[in-house]
């Protein structure tokens, strides 16, 4: 294994080089750009991060109870059968070769052991994660004798699962409650809140959303979108204005119309950190001054077809914010969903929602039982 490590760490030095350029040559890049290239920017990266579903215009919007009635309707099957088939690279990934190398052994040995944690370390679980999953299942495998490799697999999904543990409570389930959103543009964060409004809308909360990050005028315009969809209020400034002064506005909003939830919209600008803590602090201050006595949560957004950038990502936003959940997307666009095992383990942040497609209702609250169980089922 001395070999595969090195091979592994070499790559993840280059990767982390490799990221660091970029980031530089996107500083330079955004010094040089005019704001219409900008902004031409800003909307091609936002037609991209929008479902097909959400390119209508705003004039053919239906009646928000329309649209929420056909989303009951389009929905088929348990959204486990669905989570099932939206891990289905996953799974093909992680459990599909376990149980090639299980069939392939006749007993329980450290060869098999080394297997098992190549497979693990390549799909994303992480290092250290691979460790201490393989540390515990030798030792539960020497203290229950166990001799059928396949036994092994239970054990396995067993460890996982001890690891994922309990998502507490769901997002907006105390109220009132703010709940703030972030993580960078591009992973589906907009688009997250649209989904969480129309799902709480849905199960009778009265739910207003603010539209803070000002930076990006096709950001406000999605949210309206979503708004309009789901029958959600969307409180909004003009682009470029101060985000901490639509919060305040939203905030005073949610208080007097009695609200049960205010989701905020924020920037997910992140290669200048110190103005994202800045910012992101300014915003606690004002929730903090405004309004005491609701439930405050921040939820990180975070794309799961990115991998291990995805922690990286976790770990700098972790610095700028109490981060209380987060939210996984793109889990069936990718085979590295083995990212959620790694996040929890080494940040031990709770997953509280996941998506496993573009239409509202898949985009569920996490349950790490039907995780596991959907990861192993064959």
């Amino acid at each position: 294994m001395a070999g595969f490590f090195k091979k592994l760490f070499k790559k993840e030095q280059e990767d982390e080089q490799q990221e660091k350029h970029q980031e530089e040559l996107v500083e330079e890049t955004e010094e040089q750009l005019s704001d219409e290239e900008i902004e031409a920017m800003l909307l091609e990266e936002v037609e991209e991060e929008l479902p097909e579903a959400e390119h209508e215009v705003i004039e053919d919007i239906k009646e928000p109870e329309q649209v929420i009635e056909e989303d009951m309707e389009e929905e088929t099957g348990s959204f486990f059968s669905r989570l099932k088939d939206g891990l289905f690279k996953t799974r093909k990934n992680i459990t599909g070769k376990i149980n090639d190398v299980l069939s392939n052994f006749k007993s329980v040995d450290e060869e098999l052991f080394e297997e098992l944690e190549e497979i693990l370390i390549t799909s994303d679980v992480g290092v250290s994660t691979t460790l201490k999953i393989l540390e515990n299942l030798r030792k539960r495998v020497k203290e229950q004798n166990i001799k059928d490799p396949a036994d092994v697999k239970e054990l396995l999904k067993q460890e996982i699962l001890n690891i994922m543990g309990d998502s507490g409570e769901k997002p907006g389930e105390k109220t009132p409650a703010v709940i703030l959103v972030i993580g960078v543009n591009g992973v589906g964060k907009t688009t997250s809140i649209g989904k969480i409004a129309s799902k709480m809308k849905k199960s009778g909360k009265k739910v207003i959303i603010a539209a803070a990050d000002t930076f990006r005028a096709a950001a406000i315009d999605q949210l309206e979108i979503w708004g309009s969809r789901s029958g959600v209020e969307v409180i909004k400034h003009q682009e470029g204005a101060d985000p901490a002064a639509v919060i305040f506005d939203a905030v005073n909003s949610a208080k007097s119309k009695k609200a049960d939830v205010l989701i905020c919209d924020t920037a997910g600008r992140l290669h200048n950190k110190k103005n994202l803590m800045e910012e992101l602090k300014k915003i606690f201050r004002v929730i903090e001054r405004e309004y005491p006595e609701a439930h405050r949560e921040t939820l990180l957004v975070l794309d799961a077809t990115t991998g291990q950038n995805a922690i990286s990502q976790a770990k700098l936003f972790k610095e700028a914010a109490d981060i209380s959940g987060l939210v996984l997307t793109k889990l069936d666009g990718t085979a590295k969903g083995g990212i959620i095992i790694a996040i929890k383990s080494e940040l031990d942040i709770p997953v509280k929602l996941i998506g496993v497609g573009e239409k509202v209702n898949d985009l569920q609250d996490f349950v790490a039982a039907d995780f596991v169980n959907a990861l192993f089922e064959e």
